[in-house]
C-alpha cells in the first residue's frame, strides 16, 4: 500500500481488485455473461477485457451451470477463475454445481484437490425494483453447503480486502455484492490490500444494544444508531463480513457486553442466515442477554416489482429502529 486514501466507489473498488488480481496472477481470469466489452449488467468489470484481453476476460452463452461448472473445473486443474453471475436469483440455476461439485472436491479428493473458485454475484431487493426473479438475497441457502465460504460485501473497504483474499482462497467462495451499494463512495487505501476472511468489524462502538447487520442493513442500521444516540441510546453495529466462516466470538462478545441484540439481514427470516445467527448468539450469550434476539428480515413472500409494496416488503432504517426501541428495558 503506498499509505494514502482516495474517494472510491464500490463499483470501482471491485474493479481495482479484479484488475489487481488479475495483474498479480497469470492463473486468474474472469468469466460470465457480458462481461467482457460490456462490461457486465452494473459495469463492474468495464476496461479489464481491453487491458487483459480475450483469454483472461471473456464471455458464456446464458447458462449459469456452464459458468460455474466449467469454473470449478478449472479451479480444479490449476486456474483461479472469477465467475460473474448476474443475480443471485440466478445462482439457484448453478445449485448443483455449487453443492455437489465445488464444494465437495476436497473431500471427495481427500484433501489433495483445491477449488480456488471465486462467484461473484448480486443481492438485493431494495430501491432497485427488479422484482420477484432479480432481488432475492440467497447467501443463506449457500451457508448450508459443505466446502463453500460466503462473504458479503457491505462497505467499500471491506469489499475490495475481501474480495482479493476471496480471489486468493484455496477454497470456493461466494461472493455477494448490493445492488443499491454499487454507486456509494468512501475512503479506502491506495494501493492492494486484503482482509481476512473469517473476522467480522465492529462498524461502531455502543453500550446499550448491539445490531449485527449485513450489506445495505449495515448502512441503516449506521444511520439508526447515530440518530438514537440523540435519545440516549447507545447502539454497536457489527458487521458480520464473512457470513461461512463466521465469527461467533466477535458477535457474542459485544452481545455479552450489551445484553441486547437485532440482526439486520435482506434474506427471509425464516431459516434465513439472520434467524442462524441469532441462534449463534443466544447459545453463546444466553445468561448475559436481557431479551431475545430480534430478527429483522423479509417476510415469507417474493419481493414485489412495485416500489411502495417492495418497501413494505424489503425491512428499512424505521424496522430496524422499531426493533431496537422493542427490546425490553431498554
Amino acid at each position: 500500500m503506498s499509505g494514502g486514501e482516495s474517494e472510491t466507489s464500490m463499483r470501482d473498488a471491485i474493479n481495482d481488485a479484479l484488475r489487481e488480481e488479475l495483474q498479480r496472477d497469470e492463473s486468474v481470469y474472469v468469466v460470465g455473461e457480458d462481461v467482457a466489452e460490456a462490461g457486465g449488467s452494473f459495469g463492474i468489470t468495464r476496461g479489464l477485457h481491453e487491458e487483459f484481453g480475450e483469454e483472461r476476460v471473456f464471455d458464456t452463452p446464458i447458462s449459469e451451470q456452464a459458468i460455474v461448472g466449467s469454473s470449478a473445473g478449472a479451479a480444479l486443474t490449476g486456474s483461479r477463475p472469477v465467475a460473474e453471475i448476474m443475480y443471485a436469483d440466478f445462482m439457484a440455476l448453478a445449485a448443483e454445481q455449487v453443492m455437489n461439485q465445488a464444494g465437495l472436491f476436497r473431500y471427495m479428493f481427500g484433501g489433495d484437490a483445491t477449488v480456488p473458485m471465486t462467484v461473484r454475484t448480486v443481492n438485493g431487493g431494495s430501491g432497485f425494483n427488479a422484482a420477484a426473479q432479480h432481488s432475492k438475497s440467497l447467501h443463506g441457502l449457500f451457508m448450508g453447503m459443505p466446502g463453500v465460504r460466503v462473504v458479503l460485501g457491505s462497505t467499500v473497504h471491506d469489499t475490495k480486502g475481501l474480495l482479493k483474499s476471496a480471489i486468493r482462497s484455496d477454497d470456493p467462495v461466494l461472493f455477494f455484492e448490493h445492488m443499491e451499494l454499487y454507486n456509494r463512495t468512501a475512503e479506502v487505501p491506495d494501493g492492494s490490500y486484503t482482509l481476512p476472511l473469517g473476522e467480522a468489524a465492529v462498524e461502531r462502538e455502543g453500550e446499550d444494544v448491539t445490531v449485527v447487520a449485513t450489506q445495505l442493513m449495515l448502512h441503516h442500521s449506521l444511520d439508526v444508531a447515530a440518530s438514537l444516540a440523540e435519545d440516549g441510546i447507545s447502539v454497536e453495529v457489527v458487521s458480520p463480513r464473512t457470513m461461512k466462516p463466521l465469527d461467533v466470538e466477535t458477535l457474542v462478545e459485544s452481545a455479552r457486553r450489551t445484553g441486547r441484540v437485532v440482526v439486520a439481514d435482506e434474506s427471509t427470516v425464516q431459516a434465513g442466515p439472520g434467524s442462524y445467527v441469532a441462534r449463534r448468539i443466544e447459545e453463546e450469550a444466553f445468561y448475559h442477554l436481557e431479551a431475545p434476539v430480534s430478527v429483522v428480515g423479509v417476510d415469507d413472500t417474493p419481493v414485489p416489482f412495485s416500489p411502495p409494496l417492495a418497501d413494505a416488503v424489503v425491512p428499512g432504517p424505521d424496522d430496524i429502529e422499531d426493533a431496537i426501541r422493542s427490546l425490553p428495558r431498554l
